[in-house]
């Protein structure tokens, strides 16, 4: 609008307040119609080791990797299957933490790092699983393989068959302590991968990987985990070394509800393997974010059923939601629900029935299965009917009946 149009409509006097209107509105305009710039986030840094992963332990995002699938001797990485089992038989209850192991001269004479057990002498699961955690002691994992399974190499298979049933597709286990042999191997994924079951899974024995010291026989060893003392938000899991496999190390470490896991093998020292951790989880905690969406068994919607004693059904999602994305990009975040047409009775209780899909943007990030939270039986033969004829009509007039 020319001034002197504006000077016509409006006296001088409210010109300056006219021009600030003006200005305002002017602003406000293109700030509509100007996109907001995403986040940047920088390429991954570059990590001195044969294999490495970084992955959000919620919600199982890969935030970063090389190699992360290439069979490598873990070392004592080996031992987090060991305690996953200890850990298991304890919730199963067919063993206790006061239970007592005899030590025979196998595992006395096991060579590598020890927890010093003597043989001859009982030592509690307890303390053996602080052996095997803290101080590393193959001596240790030996006993307790030959507790649970009558010897090492029956224990390597029940390792196997739980790294099958965990889903670790390049692992392999021969012994219960990482010491070298041609057919003992993991990789960094499936390292990363057990690592969250055990954080999942027994929560209540996770808090010994964050202890630095650990006394036995009355020597006190300290956890080589150097990021316990580097890093308050580090809280395990473990470290590893042979000459072939190199030095190896799994950190977790939680920052503000959001818990990343990182794997690096074969780095060159055991400085390296803490200095590449760390740039890895700096990386991580930086440039993303983990929100929480939905939680377990919340109701997201309540579609129709036709012929069961209900007319609706309750659905969710059967485990927590988790969403990991680059840092104030939330708002860009959408969910839809795509549920299965026609729901007819019987349901039962957790029966598959739809798909939750996240977007950000338009990129679908997630899926996860919508299913029953309650179970509806079948209505009588007069319900069924009428829903019958109530379906016909509803579907031949598009949903007005």
């Amino acid at each position: 609008m020319p001034m002197q149009v504006l000077f016509r409509y409006f006296p001088p006097r409210l010109m300056p307040a006219v021009l600030m209107c003006l200005l305002l509105f002017v602003s406000q305009a293109l700030a509509q119609s100007t996109p907001s710039p995403q986040a940047i986030v920088p390429s991954p840094p570059q990590i001195a080791a044969k294999s490495w992963i970084l992955m959000d332990a919620n919600s199982g995002r890969v935030l970063t990797e090389h190699n992360a699938d290439e069979r490598l001797p873990p070392a004592s990485l080996t031992k987090l299957m060991t305690a996953y089992l200890v850990e298991r038989e304890l919730d199963r209850g067919n063993i206790s933490l006061d239970d007592m192991v005899p030590v025979s001269e196998n595992a006395w004479r096991t060579g590598g790092s020890k927890m010093f057990i003597e043989v001859g002498k009982q030592v509690s699961i307890r303390d053996l699983l602080y052996g095997i955690i803290i101080q590393s002691g193959n001596d240790a994992s030996v006993a307790v393989a030959e507790h649970l399974a009558g010897g090492e190499g029956p224990f390597a298979d029940m390792m196997n068959q739980h790294a099958s049933r965990l889903g670790l597709s390049n692992t392999h286990f021969v012994n219960a302590t990482g010491l070298p042999h041609p057919e003992h191997y993991s990789s960094a994924r499936d390292l990363a991968l057990l690592s969250q079951y055990i954080i999942d899974d027994y929560p209540e024995h996770y808090a010994i990987y964050a202890e630095k010291y650990f006394t036995f026989n009355d020597i006190r060893q300290p956890n080589r985990n150097r990021l316990l003392w580097r890093d308050a938000s580090v809280d395990g899991l473990k470290t590893g070394h042979t000459d072939e496999a190199g030095y190896c190390l799994v950190a977790s470490a939680e920052r503000d509800g959001m818990r990343l896991i990182s794997v690096v093998m074969g780095t060159s020292s055991e400085e390296a393997r803490a200095q590449e951790t760390q740039k890895l989880l700096s990386y991580g905690f930086r440039y993303f974010e983990t929100l929480k969406l939905y939680d377990q068994g919340a109701v997201l919607n309540s579609p129709r059923v036709w012929g069961g004693e209900k007319n609706e059904l309750r659905l969710g999602v059967d485990q927590d939601v988790f969403m990991t994305l680059p840092r104030s990009r939330s708002e860009e975040l959408s969910a839809r629900l795509d549920v299965r047409p026609d729901l007819t009775a019987p349901i039962n209780l957790g029966e598959r029935v739809g798909t939750l899909e996240v977007r950000l943007g338009e990129e679908v990030v997630g899926e996860q299965p919508l299913v029953a939270l309650e179970a509806i039986e079948e209505g009588g033969l007069f319900k069924r009917l009428f829903d019958q004829v109530r379906r016909f009509f509803t579907n031949l007039l598009g949903g007005w009946f």
